[in-house]
């Protein structure tokens, strides 16, 4: 990698401020979405249907469709809003102040986290504002990893990627030790992992202020560790088109007739469309389903987290290798396959049963089980978001980058309300919370299905014949 300067900093240096924003805004995906305010939401807002009146099985089903309908609705904002911001973006040349406004809009929302209280009165109050939150947090990912194709060739970009998501999962599991040793609470007993009183007995677990705290957490953690990114990714000033919003409309509505005579860059955005709605949906249903279906507790969460994040770490690093060396449409192919092998587990297991045989009371087996599974999605989610991001810088045009990642951002967001509105479609109608995870199989399966049209290096060897127009 040549250590060319741009502004008087590296590309060595650019390279590592490109991947603090990994570490820096992983806890919200680590502790927010999967490991404790997603589970602590589910619980609360069960509890909250039991004092209405409901039986377990059908409070725990309500609980689950409500929270997977915020996360639809904050899917469907982000995959229109998200193409037009790319496209206006690179327009006028300029992505870093778009990074700065919802990384404000991020610290906030993530912050008023805190005042989620366990009575269940702040529950919508909660929803909306981790919903909005979620959509800073995707936003700043399209102009971010719009920056990627200017860091390296395809080889360096897929090792830059799998270092960049590997580099974010240590931020995730770091911060998920400190949180769980020092914070959060146990139902019994209020201590935390470390048998100690959250923050050392400045906070009320009776309030589970410790738990709550998980909000500020993530707000103080992302303004520490942004600020490499800040100091040290630079990008061009001038402007790839004029004529503001209204030519970035139009370079847009070109974008979008391009991709239909593009069959490669067309199968995988749909194809990631439908496998990374199913990703997430795993993402953010894993704790939600341990809590709802094994009952499990704060220290389980807890063990089941850092197996599954250092495995993520682990795994990702790994198939960034192979991206750099294979390309990374196999890469993505082999990770769905364990996905869905994953899928069938969860669907057929409950704390009594495994596909009809039944299991002796008390057994430990959904647990091992469910852990394994977690280690195979933490790992396997790692290794697709990485490999993605790789093949859609092999479909990207030097002169868009943002609009690309913006279309990219569509394709993952296009259907993200799918996976959870179905998962809280079909939960409602078995009226189960294991059987909502039944769309996902054929998400995957869909997914993959539509990597076959899919070119191994995208669509650069047009590029250099100059047969297609840039966008």
């Amino acid at each position: 990698m040549a250590d060319t300067m741009v502004e008087g900093v590296s590309l060595k240096k650019r390279v590592w401020g490109w991947m603090a924003f990994d570490w820096a805004t992983q806890p919200f995906y680590t502790l927010g979405l999967t490991f404790i305010f997603g589970p602590y939401f589910a619980v609360v807002a069960a509890e909250y249907y039991l004092g209405l009146g409901l039986d377990e099985k059908s409070a725990d089903a309500q609980a689950q469709s409500l929270w997977s309908f915020g996360q639809g609705a904050a899917g469907l904002f982000i995959a229109f809003a998200g193409v037009v911001l790319g496209a206006y973006a690179d327009s006028t040349g300029r992505r870093m102040p778009w990074v700065w406004v919802f990384s404000i809009v991020y610290v906030i929302c993530s912050w008023l986290l805190w005042f989620m209280v366990p009575d269940g009165s702040a529950l919508m109050f909660g929803l909306i504002v981790f919903s909005i939150g979620f959509v800073a947090a995707e936003f700043m990912l399209i102009f971010v990893n719009a920056q990627l194709p200017g860091l390296g060739d395809d080889a360096e970009v897929g090792k830059i990627s799998g270092s960049g998501a590997a580099i974010g999962y240590w931020g995730g599991f770091v911060a998920f030790l400190i949180m769980f040793a020092l914070f959060v609470e146990s139902e019994a007993g209020g201590k935390t992992m470390a048998g100690l009183a959250p923050a050392f007995g400045m906070l009320d677990s009776e309030a589970r202020e410790g738990t709550r705290a998980v909000g500020p957490f993530i707000a103080i953690w992302f303004v520490i560790f942004m600020v490499p990114y800040f100091l040290w990714v630079r990008e061009s000033k001038t402007p790839n088109r004029t004529g503001g919003m209204g030519q970035a409309m139009s370079d847009l509505v070109t974008s979008l007739k391009n991709v239909v005579k593009r069959p490669s860059l067309f199968a995988f955005l749909g194809g990631s469309m439908l496998y990374r709605d199913a990703l997430n949906g795993l993402y953010a249903f894993g704790g939600v389903y341990a809590a709802l279906v094994l009952g499990w507790s704060i220290t389980m969460l807890g063990i089941f987290g850092v197996i599954s994040i250092i495995t993520a770490a682990v795994v990702t690093q790994i198939s960034g290798r192979f991206d750099a060396r294979f390309g990374p449409r196999p890469v993505i192919t082999f990770h769905i396959w364990v996905l869905i092998v994953v899928c069938l587990i969860i669907i057929g297991m409950s704390r009594t049963s495994f596909w009809g045989i039944p299991l002796a009371e008390g057994s430990g087996l959904p647990d091992i089980i469910f852990m394994i599974c977690g280690a195979a999605i933490g790992g396997s989610g790692g290794g697709i978001y990485a490999a993605s991001r790789s093949m859609m810088v092999r479909h990207t045009h030097p002169e868009r980058p943002t609009e690309a990642f913006g279309l990219f951002a569509l394709s993952g967001k296009a259907t993200a309300f799918l996976a959870p509105m179905l998962i809280g479609l079909f939960t409602i109608l078995f009226n189960d919370a294991r059987l909502g995870f039944s769309p996902v199989v054929a998400l995957f399966i869909l997914g993959m299905i539509l990597l076959r049209w899919v070119k191994p290096d995208g669509d650069r060897a047009e590029w250099s014949k100059s047969s297609i127009p840039a966008p």
